[in-house]
């Protein structure tokens, strides 16, 4: 079932604005569909019941990002008009950024996490620091940024750390040079071409300015890599104290990606299980075998150890930023799977239900038995 209940299987958002050609950063700013609901922007409520707090705003411009990424529902080459495109498969309504500060500032006892999400473009850490200056005038909520690694330096990320910015994301999400260069750098019609050196220079001082375990990077499982890339990648990241959120691909329509088929739900599950045995559980590289494709067939473990950790659900919940406390902070719905789709990471704890699925999924007697395939 949906997070979010909905009408023929689409988020029914009601008083929805008609926006003009001065609708644009840094006066006014997107917001998550389930962003709108929960500060009450828009009509809609929460299938199953749980605490929402993770805000999550995205910058706005007449002209749009100026990157093409072969997934991403913005993508300067994806069909339509900028302001009707989706972001994550769900829309962004459009809020006057005034308007917005003050809702969260009336309702920050139940907010956990803010986070901007910039785009590429010439005015964007212009305007997410002054939208960041605005927020932080009013709402003490921890706030992240998922930047744009094009418009940044060293100097600027300092600059958001002294407005009061708590962490940075950065989308990686190919996590192989290859895979970066072929979707990211790849512009069949003009536009920001992205730089794979470009990016670790900006999480590498990112990682620098605001210390362990104060940045992240978004990867992205089923765009090409292999388990071991990820995996790879997993432990690259953990060795610098930095984060890595997952995302499960799952196609744009009309994109350059949009009928590239999204991973097995068994296999995003096994990926969830092995991120969190390696970073909650110090689990060596040498645990995790692989066949000639890459794929993980094996996982050197205790079937009662796996078994245990599985059973806490804490592997298959959404995936970042924490609230102040250490708690999971950004509860997004919709980062992985369509609103009508089964939950691929979910926005709570998973109950014994959900884990009766789970467990089905992973297929864990196959992934402990060693020398049997998956």
């Amino acid at each position: 079932m949906s997070v979010i209940d909905a009408t023929s299987s689409a988020v029914h958002l009601s008083n929805r604005r008609t926006r003009t050609d001065s609708q644009i950063s840094p006066e006014w700013v997107r917001v998550s569909a389930a962003s709108a609901i929960a500060l009450q922007f828009r009509s809609g409520r929460f299938s199953r019941d749980f605490e929402f707090g993770g805000i999550n705003l995205l910058l706005n411009y007449d002209d749009g990002c100026r990157s093409d990424c072969a997934y991403c529902g913005l993508a300067r080459t994806r069909p339509g008009d900028y302001e009707d495109k989706s972001f994550i498969r769900v829309e962004w309504p459009l809020l006057k950024t005034s308007e917005l500060v003050d809702r969260m500032a009336g309702k920050e006892s139940t907010l956990t996490r803010l986070c901007i999400s910039m785009v590429t473009s010439p005015l964007a850490y212009r305007d997410t620091v002054e939208i960041t200056k605005e927020i932080r005038s009013k709402v003490k909520t921890p706030l992240s940024i998922l930047v744009a690694p094009p418009t940044l330096n060293r100097r600027k990320l300092e600059h958001f750390a002294e407005i009061g910015v708590d962490m940075i994301g950065v989308g990686l999400d190919a996590v192989t040079e290859e895979l970066f260069r072929s979707l990211r750098t790849d512009v069949p019609a003009g536009g920001a071409g992205l730089s794979w050196d470009k990016y670790w220079s900006v999480v590498d001082d990112a990682r620098d300015i605001f210390g362990p375990w104060k940045v992240n990077c978004h990867t992205v499982v089923g765009l090409g890599e292999s388990d071991a890339d990820l995996i790879d990648m997993f432990y690259r990241l953990k060795e610098r104290e930095i984060f890595p959120y997952l995302f499960c691909f799952n196609p744009e329509p009309d994109s350059r990606l949009g009928e590239h088929p999204k991973s097995p739900i068994s296999r995003w599950r096994r990926i969830q299980l092995a991120k969190h045995l390696i970073e909650k559980y110090d689990y060596r590289q040498e645990a995790f075998d692989f066949d000639d494709e890459g794929a993980l067939v094996h996982m050197d473990a205790s079937s009662e150890a796996v078994e245990g950790v599985v059973a806490t659900a804490v592997p298959f919940m959404t995936d970042g930023c924490p609230g102040e406390n250490g708690e999971p902070g950004c509860t997004r719905p919709f980062g992985s799977y369509k609103p009508s789709e089964e939950f691929r990471d979910f926005p709570f704890l998973p109950d014994g239900f959900d884990l009766v699925d789970i467990r089905r999924e992973l297929n864990l007697e196959k992934l402990l038995a060693k020398g049997e395939m998956i």
